[in-house]
C-alpha cells in the first residue's frame, strides 16, 4: 500500500480554502487542480509498505500521539514550488508553529527506527492546490506572482489527529483514504 501521514482538514476550512482559490483556477494554467475533499498537510510519506508492516506504523503513530498535546497552527499565503515561475505544485502555506516542527522530527525519529528514510528536505508545511502538468511553456505561468500577491486566506487549523492514509493512482489522479486515525492527547 502506498502510505503517508497527514493533518487532514475539516469539511469546513476546505470549502474555504477551495472558494479562496477560485481566481487561480480562473486562470487558464496548465494546472490539475486537486479536488476540496484530497486537501490535507502531509507530514511524512511513507511510500509503498507491506501490509504486515501497517501495525508497525500504527503503533509509531499512537506512541507519538499520546505524548503530544492538541495545537494549533496558522493557514495562509499561497505559492509554489520549486519557483512560481515554473511550478510544480501550487500550495496554501501552513505556518511552521514550533508544535508542528516537534510533531514532525518525532514522526522522523521515530519512522527512522522502524526502518523508513529520514527526510532531508526542510519542511514547509502546505496544502496542495494544484500540480502542474508539465505541458506549460515559457511563459504559461505569467503573472502567477502577481495574482498570488492580491489573494487572500487566514485561518487556524485544530490539530488533533494524526491520520495514516493511503494513495491509490488512477488516471483521473490520486484518490486518498484514512487508514486509521489516532488522536492526540489532551491538555
Amino acid at each position: 500500500m502506498r502510505l503517508f501521514i497527514a493533518l487532514n482538514i475539516p469539511k469546513k476550512q476546505r470549502t474555504r480554502i477551495h472558494r479562496a482559490a477560485r481566481l487561480l483556477r480562473e486562470e487558464e494554467l496548465p494546472v490539475r487542480w486537486v479536488e476540496p475533499d484530497n486537501y490535507h498537510i502531509t507530514l511524512k510519506f511513507l511510500g509503498d509498505v507491506r501490509r504486515e508492516k501497517v501495525d508497525v506504523v500504527e503503533g509509531v503513530l499512537s506512541r507519538i500521539a499520546s505524548a503530544t498535546r492538541t495545537f494549533e497552527t496558522e493557514l495562509g499565503g499561497f505559492g509554489a514550488f520549486p519557483t512560481i515561475r515554473r511550478p510544480r505544485v501550487i500550495w496554501l502555506g501552513a505556518h511552521a508553529t514550533p508544535e508542528l516542527r516537534c510533531l514532525k522530527q518525532d514522526l522522523e525519529w521515530g519512522l527512522g527506527d522502524v526502518g523508513f528514510t529520514a527526510e532531508t528536505r526542510a519542511f514547509h508545511p502546505h496544502v496542495t492546490l494544484g500540480r502542474a502538468d508539465g505541458e506549460g511553456g515559457a511563459g504559461a505561468f505569467r503573472g502567477l506572482d502577481a495574482l498570488m500577491a492580491v489573494m487572500e486566506f487566514e485561518g487556524d487549523l485544530k490539530v488533533r489527529t494524526l491520520d495514516l492514509m493511503r494513495s491509490q493512482m488512477s488516471k483521473g489522479g490520486a484518490a486518498y483514504s484514512v487508514v486509521s486515525s489516532v488522536r492526540l492527547a489532551t491538555s
